[in-house]
């Protein structure tokens, strides 16, 4: 089967979170022995953003560790007729223009190929315009990684069909180091991004590192003035922008990560977590997350610890950093969920069960158009 995916950027990770995931699943349909091609933008901001900020080498050695992808930079446009020649399966992401989005659910009114649209955002419940301007009609149906966003979409008529695809670790490249020697006690690895989760950073993160005296770490991009002086003051490395291939090294080297959900996600779609979660556990690191509402059931008790408030943060951290036992226990937790549940792997082979079952797709809708892939 021929895959074609259209991302804002595949090469790049710079502030672009959905890259991990979407090269994982890559990966799994070119092992599994499908063809996959991927387009993104020469110009995208997160591609210039990259090479801005010195990832050049990041780009090339990205496009090295997925070699049976074949990715497809196009500028100033796209020659849409080459891109969906023999496509059986196309994957359009919702930060790509309108203008491509809806000239991909037309052709594939006249096309055999199946269609998805992958949202992988907030912008559902914080900028609804924006996602309503989305003509969707040609589309047999959209991929929301929850099922509170799943809910959005059907609730809303912004499409036929939609479905639960959530995130998952690449496990090719996510997995345990134990070689990589420990350095820091605690790694932290995010954007700052728009305020979104300003206020959770203080209280969960920078504040139990202060308070604990902890050698702790930092990584990300778009951080402000005043966050970088509030890093420093409490001690904590800033150590810029660390492309997602290079991450298992910096988890391997501490001994407890956190997790700090934007607001958008913890307060108005709960179930959907950040991608480190995913991520963290496939490496084997503990992990302590600040208040996040598991609605679908993602991670059973004992994969990760949780925080009700800073102060409980600061608490579970002394306790996890000082316990060699819990945190072995925490980490075999995690490293089994990703590896029954949550692996790029798994959401491929739901990828493709859902491509069989739509191709097949009678007249009267399925089951499955309700439920999670």
């Amino acid at each position: 089967m021929k895959c074609v995916l259209f991302y804002h950027a595949f090469s790049s990770c710079w502030n672009n979170g959905n890259a991990h995931f979407v090269r994982g699943v890559a990966r799994e349909l070119a092992s599994l022995g499908h063809q996959v091609v991927v387009y993104e933008p020469g110009d995208g901001w997160s591609r210039s953003n990259a090479l801005a900020d010195g990832g050049a080498d990041a780009l090339v050695e990205v496009t090295e560790l997925f070699a049976d992808v074949e990715i497809r930079v196009y500028e100033p446009t796209l020659d849409l007729d080459e891109a969906l020649d023999g496509a059986d399966l196309v994957l359009v992401h919702e930060w790509n223009p309108p203008e491509l989005i809806a000239e991909i659910g037309r052709r594939r009114l006249s096309g055999s190929f199946v269609a998805l649209f992958h949202d992988t955002h907030h912008r559902a419940v914080t900028a609804p315009d924006e996602m309503a301007r989305f003509e969707l009609d040609g589309f047999d149906g959209v991929l929301a990684f929850g099922e509170a966003l799943r809910q959005i979409y059907q609730q809303r008529g912004w499409a036929r069909r939609a479905f639960t695809w959530h995130e998952a670790a690449d496990t090719a490249l996510y997995h345990p180091l134990p070689d990589v020697a420990r350095t820091d006690d605690l790694v932290w690895i995010g954007n700052w991004g728009d305020g979104e989760r300003s206020a959770e950073l203080a209280e969960f993160l920078i504040g139990p590192v202060a308070a604990l005296g902890l050698r702790a770490a930092i990584h990300g991009v778009r951080y402000s003035r005043e966050a970088l002086s509030a890093i420093k003051a409490a001690g904590i490395a800033y150590r810029g922008w660390l492309p997602a291939h290079r991450v298992p090294e910096a988890f391997a080297a501490a001994h407890v990560t956190v997790h700090v959900p934007r607001a958008p996600y913890a307060k108005a779609l709960p179930g959907i977590p950040t991608i480190r979660m995913f991520e963290a556990m496939a490496c084997g690191i503990p992990l302590v997350s600040a208040p996040w509402d598991d609605a679908e059931g993602l991670f059973p008790d004992g994969s990760y610890l949780k925080a009700r408030t800073g102060r409980e943060m600061q608490d579970v951290l002394r306790t996890l950093l000082a316990d060699p036992d819990l945190a072995t226990d925490i980490s075999a937790a995690g490293l089994q969920v990703i590896a029954e549940r949550h692996s790029c792997r798994h959401r491929a082979l739901e990828l493709l069960t859902l491509t069989e079952n739509i191709r097949g797709r009678q007249a009267r809708p399925t089951r499955l158009e309700e439920a999670h892939l």
